[in-house]
């Protein structure tokens, strides 16, 4: 597995470097707070991100590298990189995406890194857009077993207006062979979460103010990785820019 990851750390930039320079967009975000599926990952702690992708053909790229500020749920890891490496199909009004990742951490005690595979099956009808996805990262000992994410979404942009609406509702589920560090994707085993949100779109800005939570219960959830206190319900603002 290690290996495996070492791999997509090395493709993903050196397919960055091979996308030509119109190929290439970036970005820029502040949050209240790095939320993921529910769960904080920042601690509560407001976060700064930057992101670069790149285009070539059929294949996508990206990093993305996120402030962390002692993450408990990561063994006090002080940032994430996100490598992607992906592709995308068309089949009428469906589009189709694949995608690995892998998620490195810097400044964790202990090896935290951790690799995942998924796709999404997406549709648009007039203003509205909808995904199905599944995220899985095979069992790993970095995340005490295995992880599996479900997921739907849909974002509405309201007509005549700069604002776009937006509404998810995801399951993790998974083997465990770590208990302790299972808790750091699944607190206390498999749970829902959701979101509600609304965006405002003006040029390269975007403002975003987003209502999320989960069903997992604080007392249920008591190792030092599930970090339960802030993985309940919480309202999270950002601003974005791209370039």
């Amino acid at each position: 597995m290690r290996a495996m990851m070492l791999g997509l750390v090395a493709a993903a930039p050196a397919a960055a470097q091979d996308v030509p320079s119109a190929g290439v967009t970036a970005s820029a975000e502040v949050t209240s707070d790095e939320v993921r599926r529910g769960l904080s990952w920042s601690g509560g702690r407001a976060a700064v991100a930057g992101e670069l992708r790149g285009s070539r053909g059929a294949l996508d790229a990206s990093v993305r590298a996120v402030t962390l500020r002692d993450s408990p749920r990561h063994a006090g890891a002080e940032a994430v990189v996100d490598l992607t490496a992906g592709t995308g199909w068309d089949l009428g009004a469906i589009r189709l995406d694949a995608t690995a990742t892998g998620h490195l951490f810097a400044g964790a005690r202990g090896r935290m890194d951790y690799v995942e595979f998924g796709a999404t099956a997406g549709y648009g009808y007039g203003p509205i857009y909808a995904t199905l996805g599944v995220a899985v990262a095979p069992s790993q000992d970095a995340i005490g077993g295995s992880n599996v994410h479900v997921r739907a979404d849909a974002n509405a942009g309201i007509p005549g207006t700069p604002f776009t609406l937006l509404a998810g509702l995801g399951r993790s589920s998974g083997s465990v062979t770590d208990p302790a560090r299972a808790d750091r994707l699944r607190p206390a085993g498999s749970y829902v979460d959701w979101r509600l949100g609304v965006e405002h779109r003006r040029d390269r800005l975007t403002f975003g103010i987003d209502y999320l939570g989960t069903d997992v219960a604080q007392a249920d959830a008591s190792t030092r990785f599930a970090d339960a206190r802030h993985a309940g319900d919480r309202l999270v603002g950002r601003a974005q820019l791209s370039f």
